[in-house]
């Protein structure tokens, strides 16, 4: 597709194409290979070879010259004031690259924050709404860990591993973050993010989202919205998924967009790693360190030019699974700490040489000093 050479006029002949009920995103992307920009759909009287889709060219024309679509534009142009927002059209310069390579991009991005992050290497983590403290841990670090080695993070600012996943860039020195969004620009979702996506601005990083302002939560769009987490990214890593979790409709994209999917397998007791397990069946990469995800993404890392060559060595140094710090434990405390495995364990299948109130005193002890987690009654080790 051919860059328009006006991105200014572009954003807002691009405004008006998404406010044309005769001008839905299939068709602006059939009429934009033929005529290359927006502005030659409205404001030219080329014409295409093809007569349906000249047609449907025809109709869009008469929509525009109507009129009726200014209240809306006018509204949006608004919003967007409102909330420091930014238009990029798929044909503007500007325009994300790694995501215009996708089957179906969306047509037009709405932007808050630096939009610049959206231009660096970048890796989405995904997972399940209700993780376990493990896997909490795990995006945490994991994200951290990559964000300090220079990536910037891709998420969906959901509840669960996208939130820990984007906190954990945030906690990184210079980390940023990139949160997709399935409502519209002005609307957070889920509203307890509002103080989450203030912070991914602040430091630099930005919320992006394909749907107009105003644009409530609805069931649709967030398999739609999972297109764009690994269509910006140039791998997926997933923490936690249980069987149906709308992570592995990510990993999907990821495939089908021709994008690393990486799995971190997990307890075969745990119903939120099943559907990490089964994506190590299909073919995902198990991982076992961020080091390895880098070098997996080697190749596609390197069209980012020299600085993010290094990247390669320095996560390898520097990003393992983070190894905890030596804690101070009694004797008791270590004998209950050897009887305990990684799979999550009820108190009472526990054999042990204590009455029942001496046990729960040393699990209290141990969650503490965090070397257990303790999951709705079931204990297991936390590193």
């Amino acid at each position: 597709m051919k860059v328009a050479v006006n991105n200014h006029d572009e954003a807002h002949w691009a405004l008006i194409a998404q406010s044309l009920e005769e001008c839905a995103p299939s068709l602006q992307l059939k009429l934009l290979d033929c005529l290359h920009s927006y502005s030659q759909i409205f404001d030219s009287s080329e014409q295409i070879a093809d007569p349906a889709l000249n047609q449907q060219l025809q109709l869009v024309r008469e929509e525009y010259r109507n009129g009726l679509w200014q209240p809306r534009v006018e509204q949006i142009n608004q919003t967007i004031t409102e909330h420091h927002a930014q238009i990029v059209p798929i044909t503007s310069s500007e325009y994300p690259q790694q995501l215009q390579q996708i089957a179906k991009p969306p047509p037009l991005l709405y932007i808050r924050g630096n939009r610049n992050c959206l231009y660096l290497p970048q890796l989405a983590i995904v997972g399940s709404r209700r993780m376990t403290r493990g896997g909490e841990m795990t995006a945490h670090a994991w994200a951290k860990n990559l964000a300090d080695s220079g990536f910037t993070i891709t998420s969906g600012l959901a509840m669960g591993i996208d939130a820990c996943a984007h906190r954990g860039a945030l906690a990184a020195q210079q980390g940023t973050t990139v949160a997709v969004m399935a409502t519209g620009i002005d609307c957070i979702y889920p509203s307890r993010h509002s103080q989450l996506a203030q912070q991914i601005i602040d430091k630099g990083g930005a919320l992006i989202t394909e749907f107009a302002p105003e644009t409530a939560p609805r069931p649709a769009h967030f398999p739609q919205r999972n297109r764009i987490i690994s269509g910006l990214s140039l791998g997926v890593l997933v923490v936690e998924a249980a069987i149906k979790s709308g992570s592995l409709i990510t990993a999907k994209y990821a495939l089908e967009q021709n994008r690393e999917v990486f799995s971190i397998p997990g307890s075969i007791n745990n119903p939120q790693s099943k559907g990490c397990h089964q994506l190590i069946k299909q073919g995902a990469c198990l991982v076992e360190s961020t080091a390895e995800i880098v070098a997996e993404i080697a190749g596609p890392l390197a069209s980012y030019g020299e600085k993010y060559k290094e990247l390669c060595a320095l996560s390898t140094d520097n990003t393992q699974s983070p190894s905890a710090p030596p804690v101070a434990l009694t004797d008791e405390e270590s004998q209950l700490l050897e009887m305990l495995g990684f799979d999550p364990i009820l108190v009472d299948q526990l054999n042990t040489p204590w009455p029942m109130e001496k046990l729960s005193q040393l699990l209290v002890s141990l969650e503490l000093k965090e070397v257990i987690i303790n999951e709705q009654g079931y204990f297991q080790r936390a590193r």
